[in-house]
């Protein structure tokens, strides 16, 4: 088994030799440098996992390197961590907005260097297997996005990936609780078995038992055949119950029980079926509320809700949407034989200045429409069909909604912020104007991702 590399750049030779004394004895290959130009010039010739980088350093500074470090093909790409005697939080924030994993004030503390070295070798591993995900399962399963959001979702993917803990994953509709779903999947020690998905909210009520269990043949009317349910296409893998809010009381006990000893009946069979299943949920609902209103199973949230994960909607991480427009011409130019597009800066302010209902799903079909219809290598502002987000729920076209559940989150939160605005970020005042109890417009707030400020 190799030794991680990692390599110091730093034009003290204390620091060097401290840093290169205490990171050797954790067991790594250690090597140092002590100006931007060398750290390019060694990254070049030999691979690294991380580089330690001080932001101060001659010549070359140390965001400039951080900058030509990224453009490097994510195989061969160290994970960067940048150090500073004198930083500032607005450095800080430079320095992560420019893709350093972490960012260290001197003096240096031991525990700090060790556990910060450990989780940026995690993350490198992470965005490799990420990409292996992509390129073995086609376009489409690639979590993009360097908000702040994203780069914690992505972090807590690594904390939790080699567990076998069950997830909860919540989120709007096509916000992409799939794609985490994969993410999980592909770094879990699962990876090599099967991925088996149930989206509960399509399967008719009177079929999802069977979908889920199987059944013999002669069970019920119609019942010609033996099937095999995807509890036990999931054994030894993981099943992805999409929309577990929709599911029915009847189906969740029996869910449940799945959960508690392993096994299940099949319909109509008289012996039970062993597995070994992880699960991961996902739903776009507030089950909390939903178990208040009777509708869901406090025991099973329980068990469901062991680790629970959030997507944030588009409209909060707006500094993404280049990223996956551009991401999404590519793709779509490539698959339909198109000529490369590139969106004007006033196109990228329109998509920046819309609400997003319908999150990077609607990104993505925008994307579509686009490169379909346009011939134009440059995208205008006047080719993107969008209304900005001023405009009032109330106001825009219907066929931006793919259901009522979305026209009812977009009018409940367009509401509430109006009330909160009102009030000027004061809960409680808003919860009286609103004729709601202060707890409940908090649980209301935290399912439509509204950010309390008081």
């Amino acid at each position: 088994m190799r030794k991680y590399r990692v390599l110091v750049v730093d034009d003290e030779p204390g620091i060097r030799q401290s840093l290169k004394g205490v990171l050797e004895d954790e067991g790594y290959e250690v090597h140092s440098v002590e100006t931007g130009e060398a750290c390019l010039e060694e990254v070049a010739r030999h691979p690294y996992d991380v580089v330690l980088m001080d932001i101060w350093l001659p010549g070359m500074d140390g965001l400039d390197a951080l900058v030509a470090i990224r453009e490097i093909p994510l195989e061969s790409r160290p994970t960067v961590v940048m150090i500073s005697g004198h930083g500032t939080i607005e450095t800080a924030v430079k320095a992560t907005k420019q893709g350093a994993f972490d960012f260290l004030e001197k003096p240096l503390t031991i525990q700090k260097i060790t556990i910060t070295v450990k989780n940026a070798i995690q993350q490198r591993k992470l965005e490799v297997e990420v990409q292996r995900l992509k390129e073995e399962s086609g376009p489409g399963l690639e979590i993009i996005g360097e908000s702040v959001p994203m780069k914690a979702l992505r972090q807590q993917l690594r904390l939790m990936a080699g567990t076998n803990g069950r997830v909860l994953i919540y989120g709007e509709s096509g916000s992409g609780k799939e794609l985490v779903a994969h993410a999980i999947h592909a770094l879990s020690s699962r990876a090599s078995e099967a991925f088996v998905e149930v989206n509960c909210a399509t399967i008719p009520e009177d079929m999802i038992e069977s979908e889920l269990f199987g059944h013999r043949r002669g069970s019920f009317p119609g019942a010609i055949e033996d099937k095999t349910g995807k509890f036990e296409k999931a054994h030894g893998g993981m099943l992805f119950l999409d929309e577990v809010g929709d599911m029915s009381l009847k189906t969740q006990a029996k869910v449940l029980r799945v959960l508690e000893e392993q096994r299940f009946e099949p319909l109509g069979a008289s012996e039970f079926v062993k597995v070994d299943v992880r699960v991961v949920a996902a739903t776009n609902k507030n089950l909390e509320l939903e178990i208040e209103r009777g509708n869901f199973r406090e025991d099973l949230f329980y068990r469901l809700n062991v680790i629970p994960f959030h997507v944030p909607p588009l409209r909060e991480r707006l500094e993404d949407i280049p990223l996956l427009a551009n991401h999404f011409l590519a793709q779509y130019t490539k698959a339909y034989g198109r000529k490369p597009k590139e969106l004007a800066p006033e196109a990228y302010q329109v998509l920046k200045d819309y609400h997003w209902p319908g999150n990077v799903r609607e990104l993505k079909n925008l994307m579509e429409r686009i490169v379909i219809m346009h011939q134009q290598s440059t995208i205008e502002a006047r080719h993107i069909p969008l209304s900005p987000s001023k405009r009032s729920v109330f106001e825009r076209p219907l066929d931006f909604y793919g259901s009522l559940q979305e026209v009812r989150e977009a009018a409940e939160r367009e509401f509430i912020l109006k009330k909160l605005e009102e009030n000027k970020g004061n809960v409680s005042r808003a919860a009286e104007a609103l004729g709601l109890e202060r707890s409940n417009l908090y649980r209301k707030m935290r399912a439509l991702g509204i950010a309390a400020k008081d």
